[in-house]
């Protein structure tokens, strides 16, 4: 299994091109919808929502907002990584409320920690909010990038964008949100060179410190 896993993370790479003929099944979307889902993020807050796009002349429209890539018109499907614009008492109440909903645990249990985030949270700067939610968003695509490449899913992950106008234009403020990271989804086009390239990487034991 493990030789496996690598052999899948060799075939990953950041598509270039798609083939826009070839479209992912719902089965799929629904494993990248759980898997975002399920990724891991500090205090298990969740600070990220993620659209799902397929209106293909949505796509199109994305494309000037995404320097010109033609990724985000020709993928499947095109992912958008958002964070909270606030993280309020009252969204850190309602986590604390399904774990008491989901785990059947005691409100006196969770009251400390609790207490704790509010007081954490109610001190930080806008900003440093900010930046902690951006970095869960960075989370949550390592994820992803892991998971298309076990299933075969093609991806390109994409900070090149215009953070503002994709706010703008998909009406993010309205939701609470705003966009951090772009995630086309898809299949690799055929005469897309840069599929079989090999990976240029450093090496484990350039890139690894042991320490025993």
């Amino acid at each position: 299994m493990a030789s496996q896993i690598i052999e899948k993370l060799k075939w990953r790479y950041a598509c270039k091109k798609f083939d826009p003929s070839k479209k992912l099944s719902e089965e799929q979307i629904q494993i990248l919808k759980d898997a975002f889902n399920l990724t891991a993020t500090s205090y298990g807050l969740q600070p990220l929502k993620m659209l799902v796009i397929s209106n293909q002349e949505i796509k199109e429209q994305l494309v000037p907002l995404s320097m010109d890539q033609l990724q985000v018109r020709d993928a499947s499907h095109v992912l958008v990584i958002c964070r909270e614009n606030t993280i309020s008492p009252d969204y850190i109440k309602g986590h604390f409320n399904r774990v008491v909903d989901i785990r059947n645990t005691p409100r006196e249990i969770l009251e400390s920690f609790e207490d704790h985030l509010l007081e954490s949270f109610g001190a930080k700067e806008t900003a440093d909010v900010s930046l902690w939610m951006a970095k869960q968003a960075y989370i949550a695509l390592g994820n992803l990038l892991t998971v298309c490449a076990l299933e075969g899913i093609d991806a390109c992950p994409m900070e090149g964008f215009e953070p503002l106008k994709y706010n703008d234009f998909l009406g993010l403020a309205e939701k609470g949100l705003s966009s951090v990271l772009v995630l086309p989804v898809g299949y690799r086009a055929e005469d897309d060179l840069f599929s079989d390239l090999k990976k240029v990487r450093r090496g484990v034991e350039e890139v690894v410190i042991e320490m025993n």
